[in-house]
């Protein structure tokens, strides 16, 4: 894997989970609105939404850089419009980094030995 394709799936994986907390904390912000007077909708569906801009922005260039298939694309993207999604999305992405480094160490190591 080449710096750019990490780079591009680290992005990703950093805004995932701040992504799916936003949207976690958009949803109580809509149950206390209804039930309540304190109404953060606003200032937090701005900022769901900036972050789920970046996500998909992330998610299109990860895509594009790492040759996904079209089913793990879809995997990335339908995690990110569940409310929970984005933290299995930094997980399962963060093993995918984890196994690109011990493959690129294993190959390394053989060029070494021959």
């Amino acid at each position: 894997m080449d710096l750019k394709t990490a780079s591009a799936l680290r992005r990703l994986r950093l805004v995932s989970a701040p992504e799916a907390v936003s949207f976690l904390l958009l949803l109580v912000c809509s149950v206390l609105k209804r039930t309540t007077d304190f109404n953060a909708v606003p200032v937090m569906g701005m900022v769901h939404g900036v972050l789920f801009v970046l996500y998909v922005l992330f998610w299109a260039d990860a895509w594009n850089r790492a040759k996904w298939s079209l089913r793990t694309a879809a995997l990335y993207f339908v995690l990110s419009v569940l409310p929970t999604g984005g933290f299995f999305a930094e997980r399962k992405l963060r093993r995918e980094a984890e196994d690109a480094v011990v493959a690129s160490r294993a190959r390394q190591e053989m060029v070494a030995k021959a």
